[in-house]
């Protein structure tokens, strides 16, 4: 039984990075996303083409037709009418792309402003590391959205490097038992509540 994922929302003109996103993994997943990307017709029929050749050139020049149906569709009205001129899928997308990511050279002035956000970030006195990871990993998200391989071990090297000193004990403990470089965000963050909790819980004891 084959899965065909349901398709992403339609695009209102908020919340692109996010949009475009599940788009293209939609496409992917449609076998669609190769149009978009190199914009080319299929190679004529040879002579005296079988039916099986005969079906499959149909099939892929449809695909063209098909990738831009599901981007006009899945744009509302007023998106629309900003990509109903163009008859090429690549040509809607990219026109889509500097309109809402803006030009490259916005983009790569938003990735410096990033970049700057992220090295500046230190935990708080008065955070928990919960609080801390939910303020780091918006700044995460919107670099990848912006399409740089941002890594989760250097997240990890991030969180471990910027944290308050009641929690060198445990990274040490840590760093005996396992590699850190190789240890999830997850499995960190989750560590270091338990400590946290486990603090709190002997301090409601004293009180």
């Amino acid at each position: 039984m084959s899965f065909t994922p349901p398709p992403p929302s339609v695009f209102a003109g908020e919340n692109y990075h996010i949009w475009v996103v599940k788009m293209k993994t939609y496409l992917q997943a449609q076998d669609l996303w190769n149009v978009v990307e190199n914009d080319a017709e299929p190679p004529p029929l040879r002579a005296n083409p079988t039916i099986s050749q005969i079906r499959q050139h149909t099939e892929e020049s449809t695909k063209k037709h098909k990738t831009l149906a599901c981007l006009q569709n899945k744009v509302s009205d007023v998106i629309f009418t900003r990509i109903m001129a163009y008859n090429s899928p690549k040509q809607a997308w990219e026109k889509l792309k500097e309109e809402f990511m803006g030009s490259e050279k916005t983009r790569q002035q938003q990735l410096i402003n990033l970049r700057r956000d992220f090295k500046n970030l230190k935990m708080k006195d008065s955070e928990t590391i919960k609080q801390y990871s939910d303020r780091i990993m918006p700044t995460v998200n919107n670099i990848r959205l912006l399409g740089e391989d941002f890594s989760e071990s250097r997240v990890v090297e991030k969180v471990i490097t910027t944290l308050l000193e009641k929690f060198e004990s445990k990274i040490s403990s840590l760093e005996d038992l396992r590699d850190l470089s190789a240890i999830s965000l997850f499995e960190l963050i989750n560590s270091l509540y338990a400590l946290e909790q486990m603090r709190a819980n002997r301090q409601e004891e004293h009180a």
